[in-house]
C-alpha cells in the first residue's frame, strides 16, 4: 500500500524527533521549493537521492479517443525525476 502525506509526515516526526506540525511545515517547504525552482527553470540536485528539471514538450498530433479525430497538442513542460544512488540501490536490493 503506498504511503499519503500524513504516514510520511508520521514517519519524518519519528525518526526526526520534529513534531508532526513541524514534520509537515518542512515538507511543505520541500514542496514549495520544487515547485518554485521547476518553475523558475531551475533542476534541483539533491545527490543521492534524485535529480529534478523541467523538460519542454513539442507540440505534436494527437488523435481523440472517442472520436478518432486528429487535434493538436501544443507545446508545454514536464518534469522529469532521475533517481539517485541511494534510491537505486534500495530498489535494486
Amino acid at each position: 500500500m503506498p504511503l499519503n502525506r500524513s504516514d510520511v509526515v508520521a514517519a519524518i516526526a519519528e525518526q526526526t524527533s520534529l513534531s508532526k506540525s513541524d514534520a509537515d511545515a518542512a515538507l511543505t517547504a520541500l514542496q514549495d521549493l520544487l515547485v518554485k525552482s521547476l518553475s523558475d527553470g531551475e533542476a534541483v540536485k539533491i545527490p543521492g537521492f534524485f535529480n529534478a528539471e523541467r523538460t519542454e514538450r513539442a507540440a505534436r498530433i494527437g488523435r481523440n479517443p472517442r472520436t478518432g479525430e486528429e487535434m493538436q497538442i501544443p507545446a508545454g513542460y514536464s518534469v522529469k525525476l532521475t533517481p539517485g544512488s541511494v534510491l537505486k540501490k534500495a530498489v535494486s536490493s
